[in-house]
């Protein structure tokens, strides 16, 4: 597994640093890294980890097709904000989502005594949590997609460290500056765009 991770961990920072510049090879690069983490995650027994690999390469599927089609009026969907009900929406589904992940793990793992005394459950539904809200928002261009970015990297770097992959940690520190780089570009653009 040593090989295959610096290369997950490459993709996915071409997958961020194209999200940044709002290009659609986001997707390409981002379905090939998502690939690879499945069978990383599964691995390294990050069990939610896994699982939100596989939501990204569907959301991947998704943001490609949504990134690439044209609107009624012939134009390309733009980065818009959140309405304050939809920024409510969005923590809800993060809690959710952390509640149910959690459970999910518990019970999945309900043999492995090691796992459910570890600190391992908490985190990864956190993270996770946290990603598949930011992927459902990257989608469809919303800019609060970059703020649950940076939460989940934040939460990912110490995960990844503590299970020895040490190249995955060095990908989410990186992932962490491209995102606040990718939100202050994206507030940008939708300031310019009068938003």
């Amino acid at each position: 597994m040593n090989w295959i991770e610096p290369i997950a961990a490459l993709l996915g920072i071409l997958s961020v640093w194209y999200a940044r510049k709002e290009n659609i090879l986001v997707f390409p690069f981002g379905i090939a890294s998502v690939a690879i983490y499945i069978y990383i995650c599964f691995v390294a027994r990050l069990y939610a980890n896994a699982g939100i690999n596989v939501v990204y390469l569907i959301s991947n599927m998704y943001g490609w097709y949504m990134w690439s089609r044209t609107g009624d009026d012939n134009q390309k969907l733009q980065i818009s904000r959140n309405t304050p009900s939809q920024n409510i929406l969005s923590w809800i589904a993060v809690a959710v989502i952390y509640v149910s992940v959690f459970f999910l793990l518990r019970r999945v793992n309900s043999n492995d005594s090691a796992y459910l005394h570890s600190w391992l459950p908490w985190i990864d539904a956190s993270n996770t949590a946290f990603f598949l809200v930011a992927t459902i928002l990257m989608a469809v261009k919303k800019l609060e997609n970059w703020q649950f970015w940076i939460i989940g990297n934040i939460v990912s770097i110490p995960i990844y460290a503590s299970q020895e992959l040490y190249f995955t940690a060095i990908q989410y520190t990186v992932f962490l500056v491209l995102a606040i780089l990718g939100r202050r570009e994206w507030r940008e653009k939708v300031r310019f765009k009068g938003e």
